[in-house]
């Protein structure tokens, strides 16, 4: 903590941000939200200030200090969970998957659709959240997919070579057939592919909301089932469906390098 920090009272938000708690905004909205303490009180006005060196404060109960480095944890989602904290409806979300209580703040990089599975980063680190998303970081995601038909040649060839969609070309995307022997094979077909299926794996370094199916669609082939089972160099490990694993050290390093976050 630097010492003008120490000693000059800072912004509620700014506090939590400089914290690792969650970006700007997002503090914001958990202050709103009425989930930070300040010395035992609900604190929601936005123009808040606390003493790093005196003030306690707390996010869902849980202690906060600017010396608290970021998280970085990976969800092997299943189907049927919304990627988002808190389901208005009261359906299932990724939150009820995660440690929210022991680590305040966490939130998804980006969204996987309702029935898509497999690798979900989390992490309290605003900062690396949007660069890791951000198109000009060409941060790779790979896929796997369960297809109506085989794709051809040309599709595959089609998709390498970039292709339009309805808000715009999309980026080359490198797609190939596997077979049943391939290890990702069984992620979308462990009972072997459906008669007129195939599965697919493909990398994408862009995230337009549902663009692995729409892509795929656009060479003539549905998506049935649909994996990540890689984001940058992040994979679930041994991580089974529905559980969820603090990164390593050296993932955490590799990921905050691609965006050029020094680690703490």
């Amino acid at each position: 903590m630097d010492h003008d920090e120490r000693v000059v009272p800072m912004r509620l938000q700014r506090y939590l941000a400089r914290a690792g708690v969650a970006s700007r905004r997002g503090s914001e909205n958990l202050m709103t939200a009425g989930r930070v303490r300040v010395n035992g009180r609900v604190t929601t006005e936005l123009g808040s200030k606390v003493d790093p060196l005196v003030d306690e404060v707390m996010v869902d109960g849980v202690l906060v200090q600017m010396a608290n480095r970021p998280v970085y944890l990976v969800l092997n989602k299943p189907a049927g969970y919304l990627t988002t904290m808190k389901d208005p409806r009261g359906r299932p979300c990724v939150a009820q998957l995660v440690p929210r209580r022991r680590y305040p703040g966490l939130f998804p990089v980006g969204r996987l659709d309702r029935d898509t599975t497999g690798v979900l980063l989390f992490t309290t680190n605003g900062k690396a959240a949007q660069e890791l998303l951000h198109p000009s970081k060409h941060v790779a995601k790979h896929y796997v997919a369960l297809v109506d038909g085989t794709p051809s040649a040309r599709d595959l060839e089609r998709l390498a070579r970039g292709i339009m969609l309805d808000d715009g070309p999309a980026q080359p995307a490198q797609a190939q057939v596997l077979g049943p022997s391939d290890a990702l094979f069984c992620a979308v077909a462990p009972e072997g592919a459906l008669d007129n299926t195939s599965v697919v794996g493909i990398t994408l370094r862009e995230g337009r909301k549902h663009q692995v199916k729409r892509m795929l669609a656009a060479v003539g082939h549905k998506v049935l089932r649909l994996h990540r089972d890689a984001f940058g160099p992040v994979t679930v490990g041994s991580c089974e469906e529905g559980s969820w694993r603090l990164l390593s050290e050296a993932e955490t390093s590799e990921l905050e390098r691609i965006v050029g976050i020094e680690s703490s």
